[in-house]
């Protein structure tokens, strides 16, 4: 695989080189890259999410999963009352205000069982790494049990809890995604920002 030179290569970490066959591009949001993935003509692509970038223009590339763009990863929060699960909530909520998460997000604050809460922050996987980061990064803690990943997501749903709260998180965004014919037209192009 060949990359095209770049001028700034810093400003590319955290995006995507799209290897598409016979050439590939480099600077793809993950909205791209999903959209890419999900068209008949592209479905086949190869994905690497540029990890780290240094001064002489290389990249450190992390190859990524075609099926990672269908799936949700999420972050749970437990408590064993609802007082302490409903802080949590509104504690997560408002840093996302201050600070937006890396992501679109979900945030449910939910009840299953007896006496049991949990506070859900679910978004598209391929950002697990952010969230994570952004979660550190704003001292979001709380006192009860806690798990993540893909599988807890899957859990989540099959128990099906009763939402007691939600609230939609919106994420930053260094870089404006574009879509459909936008999108498409441009994929011959070797650096898409």
């Amino acid at each position: 695989m060949k990359l095209p030179e770049l001028k700034k290569p810093e400003k590319y970490v955290g995006l995507y080189v799209f290897d598409f066959g016979d050439h590939t591009g480099v600077g793809f949001t993950a909205q791209e890259v999903a959209e890419l993935l999900e068209s008949e003509r592209y479905k086949d692509g190869k994905v690497y999410r540029i990890h780290r970038a240094y001064p002489d223009g290389k990249l450190e590339l992390r190859g990524i999963p075609a099926q990672l763009f269908q799936l949700e990863a999420g972050m749970f929060f437990y408590s064993s009352d609802l007082e302490t699960a409903r802080g949590d909530f509104k504690r997560l909520s408002n840093l996302a205000v201050g600070t937006a998460p890396p992501c679109r997000a979900k945030v449910h604050l939910a009840k299953y069982g007896d006496g049991k809460f949990v506070v859900a922050m679910i978004y598209p996987a391929e950002y697990d790494d952010e969230v994570s980061s952004w979660l550190l990064d704003v001292q979001y803690k709380t006192a009860g049990a806690a798990e993540g990943g893909t599988g807890a997501v899957q859990r989540y749903y099959d128990r099906a809890p009763e939402i007691l709260d939600r609230h939609q998180l919106f994420g930053q965004s260094e870089s404006k995604s574009r879509t459909g014919e936008e999108l498409l037209a441009s994929v011959k192009v070797a650096v898409q920002r």
